[in-house]
């Protein structure tokens, strides 16, 4: 039973080394791999003098670097954390009991139940996290504490069947979405957050970031439920359809007349594109369904796979 410690990289000099010498010591029969995101500092030298084995990946961003990590690399328990020595070594054993046993295909490293709060000085990452929580939880009627956790454990399964499309620091929300739209076991397990120490660097962009992940946000709420995004733009059109149709409907009923034409067109025009954005959504359902069938027979295949 293989793990492997993957640390995606970017100008982690100050905190680098401690990452792996905390895992070398915790974890000693685990490998880790360091891939580096194109850094300015001395962050590859520094990694592979401490013993990691360090590879480069020359798109830039997070997304791309799992993209890597996750093709390259075999292995049955795979932790995925950061260079800026945020996330507890500690945590890393009861991620990786849990991913062994079976018990689950993805372990998230609930920061937000213990000292994230305390610990972050950004105020509007805190308030972004809480936001992100709650669309995902109300949407997808679940119950997660913390999604866009960088501190993470998954099993091969989930590893080799994620199909990544996030660039950058989106990543996180698409792996708590995947897995959540395709029927993994998730665990979560707190860990104590710690902030960056002075001279570390943040590369996550408040704002910038912030509306990536939004984006993300409802760009899978469309892909992952067609049905009710498209019933709900349906809903939206006729509501509006009806504001602009009741005065005429109602002048109709006293006078006889319909003294709006140009108004009744418009209404007839938003009911028709109404029934087909519904028409659609459906359409979009079953498709989805199939897609969800096809996917858990590669599933199964992908297990095959493995035990051979």
């Amino acid at each position: 039973m293989r793990t492997v410690i993957l640390i995606p990289c970017f100008n982690e000099e100050f905190t680098i080394e401690k990452v792996i010498k905390d895992y070398q010591k915790l974890m000693p029969n685990a490998d880790i791999y360091v891939y580096d995101n194109n850094s300015q500092d001395n962050t590859y030298q520094i990694a592979k003098n401490a013993g990691a084995i360090v590879k480069r990946e020359y798109r830039q961003g997070k997304g791309n670097v799992v993209r890597s990590m996750f093709r390259d690399i075999n292995a049955d328990c795979y932790i995925m954390i950061d260079g800026d020595d945020t996330y507890p070594a500690e945590a890393a054993p009861e991620i990786e009991k849990l991913i062994l046993s079976g018990k689950a295909d993805m372990v998230i490293g609930d920061r937000l139940s213990c000292t994230y709060f305390e610990e972050n000085k950004r105020p509007f990452h805190n308030i972004g996290n809480r936001f992100v929580r709650k669309f995902i939880n109300t949407v997808f009627k679940s119950n997660l504490s913390d999604i866009l956790t960088g501190m993470r454990g998954f099993s091969y399964e989930f590893a080799k069947s994620f199909p990544i499309s996030s660039k950058e620091f989106e990543i996180e929300t698409e792996m708590s979405i995947f897995a959540l739209t395709h029927n993994f076991l998730i665990k979560e397990v707190p860990i104590k957050y710690k902030d960056r120490i002075e001279g570390s660097e943040p590369k996550l962009n408040t704002y910038r970031d912030g509306i990536k992940v939004i984006k993300v946000l409802f760009a899978f709420f469309r892909d992952t439920k067609p049905l009710f995004y498209f019933s709900l733009l349906t809903l939206i059109l006729l509501i509006i359809a009806l504001i602009y149709f009741t005065p005429v409907f109602f002048n109709y009923l006293e006078t006889g007349y319909v003294d709006k034409i140009p108004t009744l067109i418009m209404v007839v025009g938003i009911a028709i594109i109404a029934i087909i954005i519904f028409f659609t959504g459906v359409i979009l359902h079953i498709l989805n369904k199939q897609h969800y069938q096809q996917f858990e027979n590669y599933l199964t295949t992908l297990r095959l796979n493995k035990k051979d």
